[in-house]
């Protein structure tokens, strides 16, 4: 059996060993980043609650 040609196959020589996923990332949109400082002020209003009731 000749094992050479088993496995995974080779890979391009000129292709890059992994994927940059930093790049070409897309810029979020006002409306969302509005929505997630509303969801951390919720969670921050439930985390001081949640101590006040604690002490």
């Amino acid at each position: 059996m000749d094992y050479s040609k088993s496995g995974y196959p080779a890979q391009d020589k000129t292709a890059p060993r992994h994927v940059d996923h930093t790049k070409g990332a897309k810029a979020v949109p006002e409306a969302e980043k509005a929505r997630k400082a509303e969801l951390l002020a919720r969670m921050k209003a439930a985390a001081q609650a949640q101590k006040a009731a604690k002490a």
